[in-house]
């Protein structure tokens, strides 16, 4: 079974490397294709997608990374046969899916591999599953938190701070290399 993990990665940090080793070990993906939104059409970005590919290729080395044209996951689901393919969000997101384009049309493609944490209300999460025509295309599984964010790690570039612990190490070099985030 092929994951498929999306997002703008700006930065990837040591959140979505959990949340990819979680699914790896809880559903032994076979491989795992990471999705770096050129223009995702769910928040600004700050770094340029050929920038945030490079941070994305250096946080998952395991993972086939690809930069993703289209701004809506239907789109790119519609344009790309991945087969048996589960695709992986964490419970912030799945808690919106139904706010997606089309998402019972998504779950027509893929199943859903959300990533909960311990203390994440799981109640917050029936009404979605409730809602969908087919809930059992969607698996849960659990992962430790970390507590991280991308807003977070630009916030310590601009103040020059180190990123240790919050990104894997090669991401931290390369954002210095490249002077990503300075300005914010």
């Amino acid at each position: 079974m092929t994951g498929l993990f999306g997002g703008a990665f700006d930065p990837p940090h040591n959140g979505h490397v959990a949340l990819v080793e979680g699914a790896v070990a809880r559903f032994r993906l076979g491989r795992v294709v990471v999705l770096v939104s050129e223009r995702p059409a769910h928040r600004p970005v700050v770094a340029p997608a050929e920038a945030r590919l490079k941070l994305a290729e250096a946080a998952f080395p395991d993972c086939d990374v690809e930069l993703d044209p289209h701004p809506r996951t239907i789109d790119l689901l519609r344009a790309r046969d991945f087969g048996n393919a589960l695709l992986l969000v964490g419970a912030d997101q799945f808690k919106d899916f139904l706010a997606w384009k089309e998402p019972e049309a998504v779950l027509e493609h893929v199943r859903l591999g959300v990533a909960t944490r311990p203390g994440f209300p799981h109640e917050t999460l029936e009404p979605v599953l409730a809602a969908l025509p087919d809930p059992a295309r969607v698996a849960f599984f659990e992962i430790e938190p970390v507590p991280v964010s991308g807003t977070m790690i630009r916030a310590r570039c601009a103040r020059g701070e180190s990123l240790a612990g919050l990104v894997p190490p090669a991401v931290e070099g390369l954002i210095g290399e490249l002077g990503l985030y300075r300005g914010e």
